[in-house]
């Protein structure tokens, strides 16, 4: 099945992507897009059946892991390196008056 591109739709999809498009350029745009569309419609023909949907080529697995705590808080040991301190936090001076 030949799908045929109007210019109109070319006109459009120029004024979408902001392309100013000459002549010859519009005339191969056209014949790109519709040996696209002609692409999609073989594929549309295969027998999907059975075949399950996947998002990737590749199978993706999380390769995260948990968050956990292996140095523990040592806050107290940090704290002794402060030239100041209050309440369990470090003493800055100001820098806004």
């Amino acid at each position: 099945m030949a799908n045929v591109i109007s210019d109109e739709t070319i006109e459009y999809v120029g004024i979408l992507a902001k392309l100013e498009l000459t002549e010859e350029e519009k005339e191969q745009a056209k014949k790109d897009m519709g040996r696209m569309l002609d692409y999609v419609d073989k594929l549309n023909e295969l027998d999907t059946d059975g075949v399950e949907p996947m998002s990737h080529l590749f199978p993706i697995n999380n390769v995260f892991r948990e968050d956990e705590v292996v140095n523990g808080d040592d806050h107290e040991n940090m704290l002794l390196n402060a030239p100041e301190k209050k309440e369990n936090t470090y003493m800055v001076p100001k820098t806004f008056a």
